[in-house]
């Protein structure tokens, strides 16, 4: 009977071969080491070590296992450093009077313009409506508003101004502001505020008031405003959006009895604070408030103005 425990003449001669292979790997290896580098010799290592690990199915799962998890953390932390960066969303200031101011009481129909602005817009465009009711250059700038509104205002944000209603009222020393001075001298330092920040302006002109003839002619009453702010947007080259011109125009087509639609109409005994009615001739309701931000809109688009990117319908 043969002996178990001794190795046979095959198992023998295997594992010289397989000790001459060993021997003749790290041979070679060495050899292309000297010729080609520390880096080839760490290849060839790195091939010995796969094929080491070959020889066993647990060292096997454990070398795959390995690789994987630092391939995922590799992954993860590369995926870190090209993250970008979070950037604000783009912001629009509103700048003006109660034409384009919100409205908080819903109840009563008077609405501005910018109120009803974000229903032409995509959300990702915040507005924010700093406009306020009496308001003109001179007032906002010696209430605080403007200075407020440069404290908020980021890099890439735009500003639409749009005063003149009360700038004209020279009964009234706190708001007064001559169209030939101090109203284009206002505007002129809001552009340069503006644009210190790194934001842009968008200069427009008032809307316009429904003041007709007897014989039915609009009477066009904010010319010299609107001349004005056109000129100071010519002059810091920002862009100019004529809404004097675009909404008198509107009106004159309408004619003035359509053109009561768009205007404050209010019926005696149905509001508190207007017992005996109202009607108002430059303030606008809901459907006045919706038709001036239309053409606000359009006009962003006539233009191709950056903002347009962000209008999401130009009909309600």
């Amino acid at each position: 009977m043969k002996n178990s425990s001794k190795p046979t003449t095959g198992n023998i001669f295997t594992a010289l071969r397989y000790s001459l292979a060993s021997v003749f790997v790290v041979s070679s290896t060495f050899a292309v080491a000297d010729q080609q580098g520390t880096s080839t010799l760490h290849i060839s290592y790195a091939a010995q070590s796969s094929a080491y690990a070959l020889t066993s199915s647990g060292s096997q799962s454990a070398s795959i296992q390995s690789a994987s998890i630092q391939s995922a953390t590799n992954k993860g932390s590369e995926e870190a450093v090209k993250a970008p960066p979070y950037k604000k969303p783009v912001t629009l200031h509103l700048v003006g009077d109660s034409t384009m101011s919100d409205k908080p009481m819903l109840s009563y129909p008077e609405r501005g313009w910018g109120q009803l602005l974000p229903e032409f817009m995509l959300p990702n465009l915040n507005i924010k409506n700093h406009a306020a009711n009496g308001r003109s250059t001179k007032r906002f700038v010696d209430e605080g508003r403007w200075q407020l509104l440069l404290s908020d205002l980021s890099e890439g944000d735009f500003v639409a101004i749009q005063f003149g209603h009360n700038d004209q009222k020279q009964s009234d020393p706190a708001r007064y502001a001559d169209p030939e001075n101090a109203y284009p001298a206002y505007l002129n330092q809001f552009v340069q505020d503006v644009e210190a920040k790194g934001a842009s302006v968008i200069i427009a002109s008032s809307i316009c008031r429904r003041h007709f003839t007897e014989e039915g002619v609009l009477k066009r009453t904010l010319l010299a405003y609107a001349d004005a702010a056109k000129k100071v947007a010519a002059q810091n080259n920002v862009p100019f959006i004529p809404m004097n011109a675009l909404t008198c125009d509107f009106l004159a087509k309408v004619g003035e009895p359509n053109s009561n639609h768009y205007f404050i109409k209010v019926p005696a005994d149905l509001y508190a604070r207007y017992p005996e009615g109202k009607t108002d001739d430059t303030h606008l309701n809901v459907v006045g408030a919706a038709k001036m931000a239309q053409i606000f809109v359009r006009q962003l688009k006539a233009t191709a103005h950056p903002l347009s990117k962000y209008v999401y319908r130009d009909t309600l």
